[in-house]
């Protein structure tokens, strides 16, 4: 459950990762990831103010369904901020109709001077290439409570021609405080490179459209 950012690989981490992905140190289950892009954007709305980002991550997915994570990125959306660490564990599952379904919480720290951490839960629900995804507040340093901040998106990927995939978003936050919004993104994606277009209804910088180019990489370790 990497976060996406669409996000060209961090070299001291691929140059690990090749170390460990061995036969004598494999794990089944166990992966990592790597990209770097020139934007990232999250929720439609940049976390580097429009600079490039560089993010890395492991992961570990059961056959069971459930799967458990960190990942990491620069980030400085707000003040004395430079990075965003987030750790995170699921449990998904299929039904026999093809009905996919997870739960999952996800923690999002950052610098302690930020004081800006915070955290969620999520449902998600999936057929076939489309699925839905609500996301809640359960607490964060900014005084929110459980609930008080909601985003719930609805996905959907498609292969247009052979490992061409077309990718298509359109998510709503919902802000106790106020200040909602929606955004929306479409992205094409083939062997790890991502170009995508982002735009939000959000009035001022936030809402202009964005187009980021990224390169990831997985690694089974």
């Amino acid at each position: 459950m990497k976060k996406t950012i669409n996000a060209l690989s961090i070299s001291a981490i691929l140059t690990l990762s090749a170390g460990l992905s061995t036969s004598a140190f494999a794990v089944d289950g166990l992966s990592a990831n790597a990209a770097a892009a020139s934007n990232y954007l999250w929720r439609g709305v940049t976390q580097t103010t429009n600079a490039a980002a560089v993010s890395g991550g492991i992961d570990y997915e059961a056959t069971s369904g459930f799967s458990a994570g960190a990942w990491a990125s620069n980030a400085d959306w707000a003040e004395n901020m430079t990075y965003e660490l987030d750790v995170y564990a699921a449990y998904a599952n299929e039904l026999d109709n093809g009905l996919g379904y997870s739960v999952g919480y996800i923690y999002y720290s950052y610098d302690s001077d930020a004081d800006a951490d915070f955290s969620e839960v999520n449902f998600s629900l999936s057929y076939d290439a489309y699925s839905i995804t609500y996301n809640t507040l359960v607490d964060s340093d900014a005084d929110g409570d459980f609930g008080d901040d909601s985003y719930i998106s609805a996905d959907a990927a498609f292969e247009i021609s052979a490992g061409l995939e077309l990718s298509l978003h359109v998510g709503s936050y919902d802000f106790y405080a106020g200040g909602d919004y929606v955004d929306y993104g479409v992205s094409l994606s083939k062997s790890g490179f991502t170009f995508a277009i982002s735009d939000t209804d959000i009035d001022g910088a936030d809402g202009d459209v964005n187009f980021v180019v990224s390169y990831s990489v997985d690694l089974d370790l």
